[in-house]
């Protein structure tokens, strides 16, 4: 089958990643593949591994070995040029892995996606916006010569492949960053959620959708993804896809926190959609501005920050611009994808 490196994060999924890996490789070499193994070791790391491999003209897919997290910073190393991304999900969501049909739980079942499998140009959104302060023992984000330079003074890009969101859902990704990280899992995010909706302070921002006439808006939430699902298979997104030609957003407005605290099951199944005022709409290109406590539209961020993911990662704080781009990132998926 050829060569085949593959940059594995041994934290994934509680540190499961790196004590499998051994018996994944054995696994990769069975189906005739040379495998090399980069082994990450600090945020960033998988990023700067994929640009090197890239610099130097590997062949064949370069697989992500991880979750949601890594296959973002390998993804954004590769994207635009002509090598495949593979993925061997090890994480807790596996969305991405999700959106192009490779099995999250049969380690075999994604082997023979890496072997049989459909290479397709797939698109993202590029995301400008100010770099959020550390938090933790996570840093606070730099300009990185694969994302490309911002068009603004003061900002950074990043490349979303999987989702983006702003509100409350990455003020509780945002306390991941700095709490309750003796819980693993996914009731990680259950205990975070019920510790920081009853607290998060209200807002207005300032919304612009591509030509429309920018509005001040009341607000709780808004993503725009590349698939339909995030955090594990919720569909977020109802009907998008990697092919699409225009991106898309789901915005809710200033939801109760019985409503946050509710939003999960209907989301679950794609069914929040008109829930509670919540719409979704095209857009390929999406601005959003913090206002301030006198209603005015600010440039600059305020102490009350918003944060806006870039793959689930909080990183970025408004003002900030997503703008949808197809064709960026060549990935190897399932034959069977229903959206192909």
């Amino acid at each position: 089958m050829g060569s085949l490196h593959c940059i594995v994060n041994p934290a994934s999924r509680d540190h499961t990643c790196g004590k499998r890996w051994p018996s994944v490789v054995a696994k990769l070499e069975s189906r005739g593949f040379e495998v090399t193994t980069h082994m990450t070791q600090r945020v960033g790391h998988a990023s700067e591994i994929a640009w090197d491999l890239r610099s130097k003209n590997v062949e064949g897919p370069v697989v992500a070995v991880g979750g949601d997290g890594t296959v973002h910073e390998v993804a954004s190393a590769l994207r635009g040029s002509e090598i495949p991304l593979g993925i061997l999900p090890f994480g807790s969501g596996n969305d991405y892995a999700i959106t192009q049909g490779i099995s999250r739980k049969s380690i075999d079942e994604a082997i023979e996606v890496l072997v049989n499998g459909v290479d397709r140009r797939c698109a993202a959104w590029r995301l400008e916006g100010f770099p959020a302060p550390n938090a933790g023992d996570y840093p606070s984000p730099t300009a990185n010569e694969w994302d490309g330079p911002a068009q603004s003074d003061g900002r950074v890009v990043r490349w979303v492949f999987l989702e983006s969101d702003a509100g409350i859902t990455s003020a509780i990704s945002r306390a991941k960053l700095s709490r309750a990280k003796w819980i693993k899992g996914n009731k990680k995010y259950t205990y975070l959620g019920i510790t920081t909706i009853p607290f998060w302070k209200r807002r207005k921002v300032w919304l612009k959708l591509d030509d429309e006439e920018g509005k001040i808006l009341d607000f709780s939430m808004f993503a725009a993804t590349t698939g339909e699902t995030f955090g594990g298979g919720y569909q977020v997104c109802p009907g998008v896809t990697p092919l699409d030609k225009d991106g898309s957003i789901v915005y809710a407005p200033r939801l109760s926190r019985i409503a946050m605290l509710s939003l999960m099951g209907p989301m679950k199944k794609g069914k929040h959609i008109g829930k509670w005022g919540i719409t979704q709409q095209k857009a390929n290109r999406i601005e959003i501005k913090p206002v301030d406590s006198a209603g005015n539209v600010c440039d600059e961020p305020l102490p009350l920050s918003t944060w806006v993911q870039a793959d689930g990662e909080p990183i970025i704080v408004s003002p900030a611009i997503l703008e949808w781009h197809t064709e960026q990132l060549l990935v190897r998926g399932s034959v069977n994808v229903p959206w192909a």
